[in-house]
């Protein structure tokens, strides 16, 4: 007993059902301590998350060796394929089906969340995409100038990460996706919001696992090795993503799922997971497509055209790549998109922000699950190419 309520997935869950509850039955007043607590947990992991980043790309891309550049761009490649083909899947579907639905899309009636108590505010050292620059960069001039001192001082500073995620984050994370529950459950989201697009949901939550599907089957078929040994580890990493809505705040829990896998190299899990945390959002990409092309039959009485759709799923590819792991990102990266091709107004770009609050988190679990899945196509890469690791002097298996 001891054992399963000090597990993280059991605690995640916990979490989940103790947020509902008590945002049904919570008062004003104690909803304004409980918005409080959840906006500074958000700070806190948010402040952590380009440590995470610098703390593990960096000295993954040393370890890499002369081999980093080219695997770089293998996994920017990986990455794209997998979120514009989810794209176009997701099109695919959309004139399928969504001519055929009956869709109720009220969305009046929320209570408004009280305001935080006291505001305390932890801004990052810098932005996601910014570490993520930094650490590309830091890891690249290292291994060029083959400096030992700012490798040896990566590692290290790995380490200390390390330590923070262990003591800070994963603590923490159970209490923030219970208060971000109980926000929910408190405007009436849940009960009222998520029966309205039941519908929608539903069909893009069997989008998400089948192209899930597809992917680990495609990791499993190119690197010979079996991808359930890889998904199987992924509970708790696909339920932290619902509850925080971000694949860069799951991102501490993801590496530790990919880390139990027999078939992915220890190298590989530090150099992917927060790689492809940042720029593989086909779950995202697809949850965002599906809603693109609903609202657009609903306020303006039309589907977009076919051309029109395969450009905006193209652009949207390159823009999920740089847009931040945090709650909304992709959609919010690409409302030039939703914009100047889409040609939606103001109202479509309200409704459309909060049909994609209801799936964000659903979405973001596909993300992070389907980071699991690329990691092995990369493993499979670095085998089939005999490429080494020059700390290592062996090939990397």
């Amino acid at each position: 007993m001891k054992k399963l309520f000090g597990s993280l997935p059991f605690r995640l869950i916990l979490g989940i059902f103790v947020g509902v509850a008590c945002g049904a039955v919570f008062s004003e007043s104690v909803m304004k301590v409980v918005v409080t607590l959840q906006y500074i947990m958000g700070q806190l992991i948010n402040f952590c998350v380009p440590l995470i980043i610098i703390g593990f790309i960096a000295p993954s891309i040393t370890k890499l060796g002369a081999n980093a550049s080219r695997l770089l761009g293998v996994a920017v490649i990986i990455a794209y394929v997998s979120s514009i083909c989810a794209a176009f899947m997701s099109m695919g579907a959309g004139y399928a089906l969504i001519p055929h639905l009956s869709i109720d899309t009220s969305v009046a009636g929320l209570k408004e969340l009280p305001d935080v108590v006291f505001q305390l505010d932890i801004p990052q050292i810098m932005s996601v995409m910014s570490a993520l620059v930094l650490s590309v960069l830091l890891g690249l001039a290292a291994t060029w100038t083959k400096s030992q001192r700012i490798i040896d001082l990566l590692a290290e500073f790995q380490a200390v990460v390390l330590s923070i995620v262990s003591k800070v984050i994963i603590p923490v994370l159970p209490f923030y996706i219970a208060t971000t529950f109980c926000n929910l459950s408190y405007e009436g989201m849940i009960t009222r919001q998520l029966p309205a697009f039941l519908q929608i949901i539903l069909i893009v939550m069997a989008g998400h696992y089948i192209w899930l599907a597809v992917l680990y089957l495609l990791a499993g078929a190119y690197s010979g090795k079996n991808p359930w040994e890889v998904v199987r580890h992924y509970g708790p990493a696909y339920l932290t993503a619902v509850g925080t809505m971000s694949s860069a705040a799951t991102l501490a829990v993801a590496l530790r799922c990919a880390g139990k896998s027999k078939v992915l190299r220890e190298d590989m899990v530090s150099f992917g997971i927060p790689l492809f945390a940042n720029i593989h959002l086909c779950g995202s990409v697809l949850t965002e497509v599906f809603f693109v092309m609903t609202i657009s039959l609903l306020l303006y009485g039309a589907l977009p055209s076919v051309g029109t759709m395969i450009l905006f799923c193209l652009l949207l590819g390159i823009f999920a790549i740089g847009a931040p792991g945090v709650p909304g990102g992709t959609v919010m990266a690409s409302l030039g998109l939703i914009t100047g091709i889409l040609l939606f107004d103001d109202a479509g770009t309200a409704l459309m922000l909060a049909i994609f609050a209801l799936q964000d988190s659903f979405g973001t679990a596909c993300n992070v699950t389907g980071d699991g899945a690329l990691t092995l196509m990369l493993t499979g890469y670095v085998e089939k190419h005999g490429i080494r690791d020059e700390h290592l002097q062996s090939p990397i298996l």
